[in-house]
């Protein structure tokens, strides 16, 4: 924490604004997390300036700038390279009313001092100012005492905490994901006043609360995190769906609850830097079983717990208003966590049907998934030989058809050498074509798919419509019975 004058202004375009300001008699000062960021001797993801000018006067010295809010922060262009300081806020020095929705002050009044400024913030790590000047080295501005809080890695509210958190329930989550990226623990005084005002998390929007979740999983500490959210009684009102599996026991393949499990997998793809999608997917793949289970003891079941996980999920991510990019993956791959490896089990076909339903783009992701799972169970290894046998045969198959679209005949084709017209019939002879491809990949050349088709072509609508449907039937009932067969071995 001895490196300020090295760090605190790495960057020529806030020397700049800074420079500016202090030239035309205001005051500068670096706020906030950049602050702490300098003092923990890491590099800052944005840097913040606070000053006493009001924010016509800052636009008056920044013509390029924009201020759009009611909250005294100005946004100033920058021709930086760097994505971080192409837009550098300042914000004028400000006090705030009353939050009579717990999420937004009533009123911002503008402040004299930086200290006045410091007293609204959340946290005392938070709560530090650098004072700039053109001659003096940086002068720490830090009333709540912060920098010693750094230095015993606490997180603790500014002044009170109760009213802190009255203020703006948010805060509660953010106390815990600065906990999870900072490695810190949370003051007790401070622990207590979250658990007092665990319920004003009611009246914070799901997109706030969204976003401080993705943080936090996002966070080095992640478990320890979601962890913390449980205790804290916050969980429920985030994903209360995981808080069904608290002391859920398992079977005897499972030493850990099922909430126990879902944390230990998402361990695992923490500790492998894995994307968001497959850290979501790992914390809630799990979390269809409380509603599956049948029994108790080392023989308990959990039939069809993917199926009821991903509708489970689908609700969980439409509720935090996820992108539907990222919903569609996470559920796919928690309906899919599943899939039978076994050798003397999964066959070509087998192999080519699970591609055609997860997607050659997101088997990788499901891999990586079922190591999660894997390891989140105890077992020593992520990946046993069954599994590597698997992505051995994935690979041998990726090339082979796995949709209509990458058969050597299409519907055109239908139409050109057959007469057809369009309509549900070549979308039927298609999907039957599909079916045996599947099953023989040899058989996808033109020629011998255009045979087929003629005499498929000969059948009545009706015939072709029960054939279509019998063909996808039968392909998933055979890969559902040999799922079912591997499910009773493992009780799954």
């Amino acid at each position: 924490m001895n490196n300020i004058e090295k760090s605190a202004c790495p960057a020529r375009e806030i020397k700049e604004i800074s420079e500016a300001l202090l030239k035309a008699g205001f005051e500068a000062c670096l706020v906030g997390g950049c602050v702490r960021d300098v003092l923990l001797e890491k590099e800052p993801k944005d840097w913040d300036i606070t000053t006493n000018a009001k924010p016509e006067e800052i636009q008056k010295l920044f013509p390029e700038s924009v201020y759009e809010n009611n909250f005294g922060t100005v946004g100033i262009k920058t021709n930086s390279s760097d994505p971080r300081l192409k837009i550098v806020e300042v914000t004028t020095y400000r006090l705030e009313g009353k939050y009579t929705d717990k999420r937004h002050p009533d009123e911002v009044v503008f402040a004299k001092t930086v200290e006045e400024d410091l007293a609204r913030r959340d946290f005392t790590v938070n709560a530090m100012a650098l004072r700039m000047d053109l001659e003096k080295p940086f002068e720490l501005i830090d009333p709540f005492g912060g920098i010693q809080d750094l230095g015993k890695k606490v997180i603790k509210a500014v002044g009170n905490s109760e009213d802190r958190f009255q203020e703006d329930a948010l805060r509660m989550m953010r106390a815990v994901r600065f906990m999870a990226q900072l490695g810190f623990v949370i003051e007790n005084e401070t622990e207590e006043a979250i658990k007092k005002h665990v319920g004003l998390l009611e009246f914070v929007s799901k997109e706030r609360i969204r976003d401080e979740f993705y943080k936090t999983l996002m966070a080095d500490g992640a478990t320890e995190g979601i962890d913390k959210l449980r205790e804290l009684g916050l969980l429920k009102y985030v994903v209360p769906e995981l808080m069904d599996g608290v002391g859920v026991s398992q079977n005897h393949h499972h030493i850990f609850t099922v909430f126990e499990h879902n944390l230990r997998s998402l361990g695992y793809a923490v500790d492998k830097k894995l994307s968001l999608e497959i850290r979501l997917a790992a914390l809630l793949h799990d979390v269809g079983k409380p509603l599956s289970k049948r029994g108790e003891g080392p023989e308990a079941t959990f039939y069809g717990h993917q199926v009821i996980g991903a509708k489970l999920a689908a609700r969980i991510l439409d509720r935090l208003h996820f992108s539907k990019e990222i919903s569609e993956k996470v559920i796919g791959l928690i309906r899919e966590h599943m899939f039978v490896y076994d050798p003397e089990t999964v066959t070509d076909a087998g192999a080519r049907r699970l591609l055609r339903r997860v997607g050659t783009e997101n088997m990788e992701d499901l891999f990586l998934l079922r190591e999660a799972d894997r390891i989140g169970s105890g077992v020593p290894k992520a990946q046993p030989y069954r599994l590597r046998h698997l992505k051995f045969r994935i690979e041998k198959v990726s090339k082979d058809p796995i949709s209509a679209k990458m058969l050597q005949l299409d519907g055109s084709d239908l139409m050109k050498d057959l007469n057809m017209i369009p309509g549900p019939r070549i979308g039927f002879i298609l999907a039957i074509l599909l079916e045996e491809v599947l099953d023989d990949p040899a058989i996808n050349s033109r020629e011998i798919l255009l045979e087929k088709a003629r005499v498929l072509n000969a059948l009545e609508d009706k015939q072709l419509a029960e054939m279509s449907k019998f063909a996808k039937k039968s392909a998933n009932e055979a890969q559902t019975d040999i799922e079912e067969e591997i499910k009773k071995k493992y009780f799954v």
